[in-house]
């Protein structure tokens, strides 16, 4: 994706919900440390990431019941750009879809908001085998990116201008659609203002939540198929087909809230190749697996917010054919629910700070 056109689509987005009443903008300058997650990241270790995050976000006022539920949160997109101060890494350009959860009285002046985001990235320097042969972190240009942010904010300070300052967390990589992807991981602190577009004696008038947190439900059954590509950590080995299929059962313990007990299999024909390479190593001993697929069990979590969720899941492989990142794996999505059985996900799967694969996928709650 050229830069240019990534960032006009960021702004594109900014403009059109600029007129909208309730909205604020934010912007802050942050200074960092980049978390070492493994070996191969001493070399690209070379300076203090710096850069800076701007958001709009748009208050909710209880139009939606959940809204009040979850103490009347924001919904907001934010533009990072980040300077790994790094000529290994170069710079990152990101734009994020993210919610503002306040943790204190929403009617007061100061306040401790938790920010969650999850969005796209673009790369300025990935890895090239000629050029950029280091840069085991970033194996393509577009990449995937999360960040996680806890900080205080003043509005109307002075005039429609506030302060904000707090820390953030920042995670960008591929998810191992190409190699290498070690990616990056950064925390840092930042500070700057918002401006409001309202004027400061226009009343918020907070509907209260129709919702309760009881819930009365059954034990429920999902179903789900998933999918997508990835490449084994040999470089060049190329793309290859995954899938995924998933049983679990669930039970809600709130409107907010449910646990989760399953099981995955994974068909994942990049480990073929990834075993190949290994077993021609000079004494290995290794036994070729009658198959490559891996079967997984899992606890997790889901949080319900609207239609959106929030699912969480710790797993880890009783079928396990080759030693590839251990044995244990988390995973982290989004879920969009349609007429309350279906859903659409987004899921990203981990071997601690390794990423494996994105995965889309389709289910049903039974």
């Amino acid at each position: 994706m050229n830069k240019r056109v990534f960032i006009f689509f960021v702004f594109s987005c900014f403009l059109g919900f600029s007129q909208t009443k309730n909205t604020y903008f934010q912007a802050n300058y942050f200074y960092g440390n980049t978390i070492k997650t493994n070996p191969d990241a001493t070399v690209f270790l070379q300076g203090h990431p710096t850069g800076f995050y701007a958001s709009y976000n748009k208050k909710t006022l209880g139009e939606n019941s959940w809204e009040g539920l979850f103490n009347y949160p924001d919904i907001g997109v934010s533009f990072g750009y980040q300077d790994y101060n790094s000529e290994i890494l170069g710079k990152l350009y990101a734009v994020y879809f993210h919610y503002n959860f306040y943790l204190l009285n929403r009617k007061s002046k100061n306040q401790l908001i938790f920010r969650p985001g999850i969005g796209l990235a673009y790369s300025t320097n990935p890895y090239d085998k000629v050029t950029n042969n280091k840069n085991t972190a970033f194996g393509s240009a577009l990449n995937s990116s999360t960040y996680f942010k806890l900080y205080y904010q003043r509005e109307y300070l002075l005039g429609n201008f506030g302060v904000t300052a707090g820390i953030k967390f920042v995670h960008a990589s591929n998810a191992n659609v190409k190699s290498p992807n070690s990616g990056v991981n950064i925390w840092a602190l930042s500070a700057g203002v918002n401006y409001n577009l309202a004027p400061k004696d226009t009343p918020l008038v907070f509907i209260p939540s129709t919702d309760t947190l009881k819930v009365t439900e059954p034990i429920k059954l999902n179903l789900v198929v998933r999918g997508g590509v990835n490449e084994s950590p040999i470089i060049g080995s190329g793309l290859k087909p995954f899938f995924v299929a998933s049983a679990y059962i669930d039970k809600r313990i709130s409107r907010k809230s449910a646990f989760q007990l399953g099981a995955d299999l994974y068909i994942s024909p990049m480990l073929k190749d990834y075993y190949d390479l290994n077993a021609n190593l000079p004494n290995s001993n290794l036994e070729e697996p009658n198959s490559f697929s891996r079967i997984g069990a899992f606890v997790g979590y889901e949080l319900f917010i609207s239609k959106l969720s929030i699912e969480g899941q710790v797993g880890y492989y009783v079928k396990y054919p080759v030693e590839f990142d251990g044995r244990v794996y988390e995973s982290l999505a989004l879920k969009r629910y349609f007429k309350d059985k279906w859903f659409a996900s987004v899921r990203m799967k981990v071997h601690a700070a390794n990423a494996e694969t994105v995965e889309f996928g389709i289910g049903i709650r039974l």
